[in-house]
């Protein structure tokens, strides 16, 4: 198979073209860049100019803003120059989608242009469903004749170009060939890209972005891969998850998409969409980024020092060839072990091996509520299958689901071995006297033991044994190259326990933990790998949490550290599509378009929607780009007028102008209408 990436087993910078944005260096080894994009109206200069400025001074190195018309994109020379009257020289990229002549005006003004083959110059309209090769030729033709203009202005002043590429804004030419697909989008691209390529211009960068990263990251690699192909190098990539939405949720979505090529050294610029302002934006990619970089930090743990050099020692890949494909998902094959594997959806294993004490009043952060009246718990849709308590049995009766899985000694003395389980590392346990004989938690530290580099005869051990469930982790500073490596292992020698994804972090930050967790585990399960999750903290960044929330300060939400690592747990399987357990918001980040305040909107839809499990709701900001880039939702809530909102089912126009003021209830009436609402309890 034709990989995306030289190596998959070490991390390597892929290998791409450098692109010049007005003295910015992209690509070819050069930094990976953050940017972000304004959200003012950019007719308005002075709160452009000034939004401008708060994100250069959080760490923008880019920043984009919306022209959607003519006059908007004529107004970037205000906006520009306003700036460097400032002392602000700071690359400046338009936005455009619909509007070829307003591109080729900011082209001449800014140090780049993005344009979206999508929609540039084909039809989106879902009027034409067939077309014959004919009519396919001459839409492309028709293309390159609106296209080339645009090219040679930018070759004339020097101007970079972005070719994006949209999931939800494929054409109607694009949709009818290859559908709503990930190949759809390369192709998408690569038309644009030949054009430019046969005009002499390559001043390119390109992106790939989808509100589900498991459609983001597959269009990534076969874009890669047709480039490398087809002629014989890469152009920059820009990353970047559409409509992540907002809080811990849009961090973990974006997390998952960025972080997954970026451990594979793909990516060479990268954007959070986040439904906040876009100040805020920065320090989530610069804490995405900081993982790669090779200077050294003071303030960062030895353990993520210099994380991003090539490290050596993981045996090559198997002699048999990849057992899956990484261009589409399909869950590794693997039997049942009690609850787990099969096809049951991922376990969560909850950690509280770090509390004094357990009580059931803690298992509140986990998903269980006691009422001590009625002597019954209560079971939310987000409560861990098992806890790792590491002590002796517990002193009350455990809620009907919930099971224990704690060290052999405290297991053997433990009297109900229906709800305890032991967990031994590979050498314990095929020393152990005694063992389970339902199930056995074993865990293996991936290839950061010397004698188990390349032997892998350990493995026979635990091969197939119907009660084992192995337990996956690795200390080496490349850890998700490492566990993916063993998962090949495992494939090539057709072992098919299930197996549960270990993370710790020793980061600092709710951000950071964020960032180290939805990345490591997120990249393995977005390939089908992995039958439950398990994350934790190391000691000294679990005291520093405690410490910080007992001083009051905003860390963790200001939930416990059992809390914060259960909730980001669900929402890892959440947007990774492995386990839905809450409802899912599409919510875009805003900009110049935008006809209503995202941010307040989209809370009151979450305060009134958020017990809708399953449920995908799109909450966007404009007619213009909205409705593409909500594809993969189930209803959506549209701007199409100042005051004024259109709801959708799907891709299907439901209700039109609706006043802003009972759109939210009308919205709950679309819910109820199509049996998507079930009463809050």
């Amino acid at each position: 198979m034709q990989l995306y990436t030289e190596s998959l087993i070490s991390y390597q910078r892929l290998k791409t073209r450098e692109v010049n944005i007005g003295g910015l260096l992209l690509g070819n080894g050069h930094p990976i860049r953050v940017q972000t994009m304004t959200t003012t109206d950019t007719m308005d200069t002075e709160a452009t100019v000034a939004q401008a400025i708060r994100c250069i001074e959080a760490g923008a190195e880019l920043v984009r803003i919306t022209a959607p018309s003519k006059k908007e994109a004529e107004n970037l020379q205000n906006i520009k120059d306003e700036l460097r009257k400032q002392g602000y020289n700071t690359p400046l990229v338009a936005d455009i989608h619909f509007t070829p002549n307003a591109a080729e005006i900011a082209a001449r003004i800014v140090e780049k242009v993005r344009v979206n083959p999508g929609n540039y110059v084909d039809k989106k309209k879902f009027e034409q469903i067939e077309y014959t090769d004919a009519e396919y030729l001459e839409e492309i033709e028709r293309i390159r004749e609106r296209f080339t203009p645009l090219v040679e202005i930018c070759k004339e002043h020097g101007t970079a170009m972005r070719i994006g590429t949209n999931h939800g804004s494929l054409s109607d030419r694009i949709m009818s060939r290859y559908g709503d697909t990930p190949i759809g989008m390369v192709e998408s691209a690569m038309e644009f890209l030949r054009i430019a390529r046969s005009l002499d211009y390559h001043n390119i960068v390109l992106s790939m972005k989808a509100s589900n990263p498991q459609v983001m990251v597959q269009a990534y690699r076969l874009l890669i891969q047709h480039m490398q192909e087809e002629f014989g190098e890469c152009y920059p990539l820009h990353l970047g998850v559409t409509e992540a939405g907002d809080g811990e949720d849009g961090r973990i979505k974006s997390a998952i998409g960025i972080g997954t090529l970026l451990e594979d050294g793909i990516g060479d610029t990268i954007r959070v969409s986040l439904t906040e302002d876009p100040e805020f934006e920065i320090p989530v990619c610069r804490d995405l980024v900081k993982r790669y970089q090779s200077e050294r930090r003071e303030d960062r743990k030895t353990e993520s020092e210099n994380y991003g050099k090539a490290e050596s020692g993981l045996p090559d890949l198997p002699t048999s060839g990849l057992k899956y494909s990484p261009f589409e998902y399909k869950r590794r094959n693997t039997f049942e072990v009690g609850n787990i594997g099969g096809k049951q959806v991922p376990v969560v294993i909850a950690d509280m091996s770090k509390l004094e004490k357990i009580t059931p009043e803690a298992l509140i952060s986990i998903g269980y509520t006691y009422d001590a009246i009625t002597d019954k718990w209560s079971i939310g849709d987000m409560a861990a299958d098992y806890i790792f308590t590491g002590k002796a049995e517990l002193d009350f009766a455990l809620p009907g689901t919930l099971k224990v899985i704690t060290w052999p000694n405290h297991w053997e003395a433990a009297a109900d071995k229906e709800k305890y389980f032991p967990i031994f590392d590979i050498h314990g346990f095929v020393e152990a006297e005694l063992e389970s004989d339902q199930l056995n938690f074993v865990m293996i530290d991936c290839f950061n033991d010397d004698t188990t580099v390349n032997d892998f005869t350990y493995l026979d051990e635990v091969a197939n044994d119907p009660t084992v469930v192995l337990c996956l982790s690795s200390q080496r500073k490349n850890a998700m190259q490492a566990v993916r490596r063993m998962m090949m292992e495992l494939q090539a020698r057709d072992i098919k326990n299930p197996v549960v994804l270990m993370t710790d972090s020793n980061w600092q930050t709710a951000d950071e933990h964020l960032i180290h967790f939805a990345t490591e585990t997120g990249a393995l399960l977005l390939e089908g790998f992995g039958d439950g999750i398990s994350l934790g903290m190391s000691s000294e960044s679990y005291q520093n949490a405690a410490a910080m929330n007992a001083s009051g300060r905003n860390y963790l939400s200001n939930a416990t550290a059992e809390q914060f690592i259960n909730s980001t747990a669900f929402g890892i399987l959440q947007a990774t599509r492995t386990r839905i357990s809450k409802t899912e918001y599409i919510s875009c980040p805003s900009c110049g378009r935008t006809l209503f305040d995202l941010q307040e909107t989209t809370a009151k839809i979450r305060s009134r929607t958020n017990h809708l499990k399953g449920v995908k709701i799109a909450i966007m900001g404009c007619i213009v780009n909205g409705p593409g880039e909500m594809a993969d939702a189930d209803f959506g809530y549209v701007g199409s007028g100042p005051g004024k909102i259109t709801l959708y089912k799907g891709k299907e126009v439901v209700k039109r102008n609706v006043d802003s003021e009972v759109a939210v209830d009308e919205l709950i009436g679309l819910l109820k209408e199509n049996e998507a609402w079930v009463e809050p309890s």
